[in-house]
């Protein structure tokens, strides 16, 4: 009977999620599809001046071939329909189709991204623990202090200083750019310089975690039974520590997919953020921006469930609202 209960609620619960995600999905990009309409006509993308070179008959008709001069909310309807079957239209700017732009960049925003959130965890976490574990000791004011530069120093700071010292005076990493062909060293400048704040931060958050999990009574106990000290951190008090990080974890990545702009532009590294988004605004091309607002979207809803289902493999205690008796 508790299998049945639990199977009702996992279910309730992937239900509620899907219909909130919906209301997110159509909230956030029709408030920047209504955004965009309050910024300056994209018909001047092909014409600057309308009075030099063009009759108003012909601008007119601009607006009607590109969809202006419908009501907003007719304008949206049909983009959203559209989006929905993975059509996002034709950019204004390039002449291309911008499903085919994203996807010519999004693979090396997602391996900047795998590169940078495998440094933040690889980093972040164990220091965390081990700040924790020696409180108050050496370790544990070294971890702080790293924390706070990394915390404190702006990603682009970050990213030029890297250049200077690696590429610059010790030549040992490429000062940007990607190559045609696979090259490990030009993924280890980047990679550091956008993980290395979130490794602060996640340094930070595992070791207060973790500390308030080591002053609790279930880690008291264990230690008086006589349990081994490596099984009281990593079984008892990690598991139990690990869930607020888990969840920065997976958003910080949702985030990265979605194009580390900052770090993007520093190493003229061709992602989505950089030659996809920031173009797109520069130059009032709406469909470019409406199509990378919508894949960010959906990226950041993606992982944001899967963090809310695995709080419930890592920690059993977490229950699905709505029903009793799980």
């Amino acid at each position: 009977m508790r299998g049945v209960w639990k199977g009702i609620d996992m279910g309730t619960f992937l239900l509620r999620r899907l219909f909130s995600s919906l209301i997110s999905v159509f909230g956030a990009t029709m408030v920047v599809f209504f955004l965009i309409q309050l910024h300056n006509d994209p018909r001047e993308l092909f014409v600057p001046d309308t009075g030099y070179g063009i009759t108003q008959a012909q601008w007119d008709n601009l607006g009607e071939k590109l969809g202006f001069n419908r009501p907003v909310v007719v304008q949206y309807l049909v983009w959203i329909g559209r989006a929905l079957r993975g059509d996002f239209g034709v950019s204004l700017a390039q002449q291309r189709p911008v499903t085919t732009i994203i996807k010519g960049k999004i693979g090396a925003t997602v391996q900047l991204a795998v590169g940078g959130w495998i440094f933040a965890v690889m980093l972040g976490i164990p220091t965390g623990v081990i700040a924790a574990v020696y409180r108050g000791g050496i370790w544990d004011y070294v971890a702080r202090g790293a924390a706070i530069i990394g915390i404190g120093a702006p990603a682009f700071v970050t990213g030029l200083i890297l250049i200077i010292v690696f590429s610059t005076w010790l030549n040992w990493f490429p000062a940007g750019t990607r190559s045609l062909e696979f090259n490990w060293k030009d993924y280890v400048l980047p990679c550091v310089a956008l993980g290395w704040p979130a490794a602060a931060g996640l340094m930070r958050l595992t070791r207060s975690s973790m500390l308030e999990v080591l002053d609790s009574e279930f880690v008291k106990l264990a230690r008086a039974k006589g349990v081994p000290w490596r099984t009281v951190v990593f079984k008892h008090a990690l598991r139990n520590a690990i869930i607020a990080p888990l969840t920065s974890m997976l958003l910080l990545f949702s985030g990265w997919l979605n194009g580390a702009l900052v770090i993007e532009t520093v190493f003229s590294w061709p992602g989505i953020g950089f030659e996809a988004l920031f173009t797109a605004v520069n130059d009032n091309d709406f469909p470019l921006l409406l199509g990378t607002v919508f894949i960010f979207i959906l990226i950041f809803l993606v992982f944001a469930f899967i963090a809310d289902v695995l709080y419930t493999i890592v920690d059993p205690r977490v229950r699905l609202s709505g029903f009793k008796g799980a």
